[in-house]
């Protein structure tokens, strides 16, 4: 038998969390409600949490949820395949199916049901208000996104499928990534890190890595990734290294991963090769990017791509390589979070914890 009511991580307003009882909402033929397992932390909860991204609040956040069915509804149980006591991942876009851009395809860019609507950004007063992974049971929607994650995975791993699932679209699908091309990431962070997996799986024949010093541990763990070289651009001349990597050319792919900062977008320009992509996938907080020189897109005819979100073939592609076993992922969870937690877990993520640096870390309510 259920509980009558959930614990959950409600967001007030900018630096404002707390911790709430909210009763457990009842489902329809359609719906179900998640036992979450692990929520993944995405340096975008961080941004939520400061108060940069356009947020309403109260909300309870957390777009990373994985879990075990707990009550589902017979259509949607038919629907999704699933069944009470199966283990899923949840995607974080709610969808409405029916709008132009989902039906060609690009549902993660849905506002059909009034903004962004999605796991861990809808907020409270949107019925029935358990909408985010920061709580021990996530309402899913009619129109939410589940995968099938195999129970036997450590849920620290499983819970990684968003990450890495970023990693193939945005290294891999979006800009063509294939056999022979040279794949620059920017930003060693667990999404630039996921980069460097998807990549060297799509047959990358070059992968290159760029950080701060203060990055040296990921840019180590890049390595065991199967980064080829790795650049600290504060000792090194980062234009001059990726030339002299390139034999002259520039990379055919750059991947801008790096948070808040808007002035590697400017930098990419340098780095990409005649004819390449570069793709933008880090938020900077809606800031203007300082010494844009667009001349360089013109001349190298290079195409500048955007990346938001992750799609189903992404995420089922990194499902799969998350249940191989093939990638020591292990290596990039750093820490793991009661529910209680959940503040300190964002400020570590954040690097405002002395001596903490984390790279991957979850919630774990359960526990």
């Amino acid at each position: 038998m259920l509980p009558k009511i959930s614990r959950a991580i409600v967001q007030e307003g900018p630096r404002r969390l707390v911790l709430r009882e909210l009763p457990l909402p009842e489902i329809d033929a359609d719906s179900a409600l998640l036992r979450v397992e692990a929520c993944g932390i995405c340096g975008s909860d961080a941004e939520q949490y400061a108060g940069l991204l356009p947020v309403t609040f109260p909300v309870v956040p957390g777009h990373e949820p994985l879990g075990t069915i707990a009550r589902i509804g017979d259509r949607a149980a038919q629907r999704w395949g699933v069944d009470v006591g199966d283990r899923v991942a949840v995607e974080a876009p709610i969808p409405c199916g029916r709008c132009r851009v989902c039906l060609t395809g690009r549902y993660t860019m849905c506002r059909a049901r009034g903004g962004f609507f999605a796991h861990g950004y809808v907020p409270l007063t949107q019925p029935p208000g358990l909408w985010g992974g920061y709580a021990d049971y996530l309402y899913l929607d009619p129109c939410s996104i589940v995968h099938r994650v195999r129970a036997d995975v450590p849920a620290a791993i499983a819970v990684m499928f968003n990450p890495l699932g970023a990693g193939f679209r945005w290294a891999v699908d979006i800009p063509n990534t294939g056999p022979g091309d040279t794949v620059l990431v920017l930003g060693p962070g667990q999404r630039g890190l996921a980069c460097v997996i998807a990549a060297r799986a799509a047959g990358a024949d070059t992968v290159v890595v760029t950080g701060l010093t203060r990055d040296a541990p990921k840019l180590a763990l890049a390595r065991r990734f199967g980064a080829d070289h790795v650049i600290d651009i504060e000792r090194e001349d980062a234009r001059r290294r990726v030339k002299e990597l390139t034999g002259g050319r520039g990379a055919d792919v750059v991947v801008e991963v790096t948070a808040n900062a808007p002035e590697p977008v400017a930098e990419a320009l340098h780095y990409v090769a005649p004819g390449g992509r570069i793709v933008l996938a880090g938020v900077k907080g809606f800031r203007s990017v300082p010494d844009f020189v667009s001349d360089l897109l013109v001349l190298k005819e290079a195409q500048v791509l955007g990346a938001f979100g992750v799609t189903s073939p992404a995420y089922a592609t990194a499902i799969r390589l998350i249940e191989s076993g093939r990638v020591p992922l292990a290596e990039m969870h750093t820490h793991d979070f009661a529910l209680e937690d959940a503040e300190r877990a964002i400020q570590t993520l954040a690097g405002e914890v002395p001596g903490e640096i984390s790279i991957h870390s979850c919630l774990l309510p359960g526990r």
